[in-house]
């Protein structure tokens, strides 16, 4: 009898729980059974890994085979789980020493030849394995420079299960056929998920327009510079062709390079749902996510068939979510967005099981005045009945508003604004570096605290540890007393007078700071230079 064992990963989201994958061997009739609640790609591991095994040269065991994926309690996807299988099997009829392969994390997909194929999620299987306490990990050659982001971790990209094998036996290493020049490999398939990028409007590695090309809109660039500033949600109102969709795809542009850790957390979340850019396999910019108002829920705060994937909302985790046409997606969409604006996750319950998926992300909504654009424009006949303008601006609710900090109208361009455009525009590189100073600024005073922007203090630390100018308030306070401000919006006022402050290089909000602020929520005019005017 014959018995040996190693490790790999599954992935339950965007975490990874080590499994031992166990092979015995059993005098018998021939026959290989794989148990530990695998699904219908693992099942069909049996054949991959028998093939590949035969076309490696190695001898494949006639006997019973019984593998074991332990622990057994926890759902196993995908293909991934072949390499350590196939050396599982090897090592159990002495091919292998069972000795050398029980400390080590193997990944990947073996094809009927022998090649190591790549497969999504190595970034976040390979933390799990080092949270474990694992230090040596094998995976396709594809995604050895992923897997290498994780510090402390020795890792082995292969091509082949015959290479893999004349490692652990200490033979000397067969070179594998290189790829001819001009034709595509395909071994690149296995990173991507069809059509993940494209359902959910993920861009990625593409040029950053300039915000110096959007004529005009002083007032929604300012906002725009805000929300980079202290990670603030964002409303811009306005009718057609005024430069909404413009002014939200130029905001990732605006915002600081990820941190070390942020870009672990965005490249593990884009791994998993199959979305990193080929050659890229560290994320170190905000992504962008513009989904189309038809998405459905699942696709927008994850879902799928078995264990939930990741939505729209942790796809722009770190980054923007850009929602045209806010009212024109569906009311149980919208409000779902609720939980992720508070806490920064979302919790998504399937049949599957249950996960909790990251989603801290800049909110961006669009709308327009009614249906059909025109409400209240000169010159412009509105089609629209005066109760279907009140049902259309009714979809975005008021729990929801209540949690976006700016509301901003933007206006038509005018000719003049539209002719005279790249004469005087701040580029993106210019606002950025403000944004960034003002960063600085907050980071300083959050110095020793959870809390890395404006947006994520809460409004009891504002209101006790940080306060404002005396008599700062004044405007606020009459404006909750009239029933314009809640309690939260109150708090929210005060985050978005800090962020002006930091932008300003004020020590502490000013009473033109918080009017500032009041303004870009409640869009009432409060007499008070903009922001970006103010010395």
């Amino acid at each position: 009898m014959g018995f040996a064992r190693t490790c790999s990963v599954a992935l339950v989201g965007v975490e990874g729980v080590v499994v031992e994958v166990q092979a015995d061997l059993e005098p018998g009739v021939a026959a290989f059974t794989l148990v530990g609640l695998p699904d219908k790609s693992l099942v069909e591991s049996k054949d991959r890994v028998r093939a590949a095994v035969v076309n490696s040269g190695a001898e494949w065991p006639q006997k019973k085979l019984t593998v074991g994926l332990s622990p057994a309690a926890v759902p196993k996807s995908g293909s991934g789980f072949d390499l350590a299988v196939a050396c599982a099997v090897l090592a159990a009829s002495e091919r292998l020493d069972p000795r050398e392969i029980a400390d080590l994390v193997l990944i990947g997909e073996l094809g009927l030849d022998g090649r190591v194929r790549p497969v999504p999620g190595v970034l976040p299987a390979v933390l799990a394995a080092a949270d474990a306490g694992y230090r040596q990990v094998v995976v396709a050659e594809r995604t050895a420079a992923e897997a290498s982001l994780v510090p402390g971790v020795s890792v082995l990209g292969i091509r082949s299960l015959r290479q893999l094998i004349a490692v652990l036996t200490d033979a000397p290493v067969p070179e594998e056929e290189p790829l001819q020049e001009g034709r595509p490999d395909p071994m690149l398939a296995g990173l991507s998920v069809p059509g993940a990028g494209l359902g959910t409007g993920v861009l990625l590695g593409e040029r950053q327009p300039d915000l110096a090309e959007v004529a005009g809109q002083a007032k929604a660039r300012m906002a725009l510079e805000v929300a980079a500033a202290g990670r603030h949600h964002l409303l811009l109102h306005g009718p057609p062709g005024a430069g909404k969709t413009m002014l939200a795809e130029r905001l990732p542009g605006l915002l600081p390079p990820l941190t070390p850790q942020e870009s672990l957390e965005v490249t593990a979340v884009h791994s998993v749902a199959g979305t990193l850019p080929a050659g890229q396999p560290l994320l170190d910019r905000a992504p962008y996510c513009a989904p189309h108002h038809s998405a459905s829920m699942p696709s927008l705060v994850g879902g799928g068939s078995g264990l939930p994937r990741p939505g729209a909302v942790s796809l722009a985790h770190r980054g923007v979510l850009f929602m045209d046409e806010a009212p024109e997606f569906s009311g149980r969409v919208l409000d779902a967005l609720r939980q992720p604006l508070e806490s920064g996750h979302v919790i998504v319950a399937r049949s599957g099981g249950v996960l909790r998926l990251p989603a801290r992300f800049l909110l961006v909504l669009a709308a327009n005045p009614c249906p059909c654009g025109r409400h209240g424009m000169l010159g412009e006949g509105c089609d629209c009945a005066p109760q279907v303008v009140r049902r259309y601006r009714a979809r975005l609710s008021g729990p929801l508003l209540d949690r976006v900090d700016l509301r901003v109208t933007v206006e038509p361009v005018a000719r003049s604004e539209l002719t005279g455009a790249g004469t005087g525009s701040e580029t993106t590189a210019e606002v950025a570096e403000r944004v960034r100073a003002a960063r600085e600024r907050a980071s300083a005073r959050l110095a020793d605290m959870p809390w890395a922007t404006n947006s994520e203090v809460p409004g009891h630390e504002l209101r006790t540890r940080w306060r404002v100018d005396p008599g700062a308030l004044a405007e606020a306070e009459r404006d909750m007393e009239r029933g314009m401000l809640t309690a939260r919006g109150l708090d929210r006022v005060l985050r978005v007078a800090w962020t002006v402050a930091d932008l300003a290089g004020h020590d502490r909000p000013d009473a033109g700071d918080v009017n500032c602020a009041l303004e870009l929520r409640t869009g009432v005019h409060r007499g008070t230079v903009l922001a970006g005017d103010r010395p």
